[in-house]
């Protein structure tokens, strides 16, 4: 999470100031020395004090995979992870773990079978 606008202000303040170190304002604000330098530099390159953008992050293996994904469970939902692996490496060219399938699962409220044990309902055979 970003820090404030009205923090960062304040640092850059007290950095144009020059009455303290870094480490000091970095000890009077409760920030990390290395982010008062950063917020410093950043000043004087550009005259910034905002956060910059999100940059977007990493985009999702399987976004396009919804439509598949779901289709396979509501026709076979017992359906194993290597198996739901398998099919939309067939049908979506698209390799993926058992990991990544069972977050993707879970992010699309679809059940997942964990093992050839469990039954369809969750219970365990004694």
């Amino acid at each position: 999470m970003a820090y404030s606008l009205d923090l960062r202000k304040r640092v850059i303040a007290a950095v144009r100031a020059k009455q303290q170190t870094i480490d000091q304002i970095a000890a009077t604000f409760g920030v990390s020395a290395s982010t008062v330098d950063k917020w410093a530099k950043r000043w004087r390159k550009n005259k910034r004090i905002a956060a910059l953008p999100w940059a977007g992050g990493v985009k999702r293996k399987l976004r396009g995979c919804e439509a598949a994904m779901r289709a396979k469970v509501k026709e076979q939902p017992d359906i194993t992870l290597a198996e739901l692996g398998e099919h939309l490496r067939t049908v979506a060219k698209v390799v993926a773990s058992p990991s990544l399938l069972s977050r993707e699962l879970t992010r699309l409220n679809l059940p997942r079978k964990k093992r050839r044990s469990t039954t369809t309902s969750g219970i365990r055979r004694a």
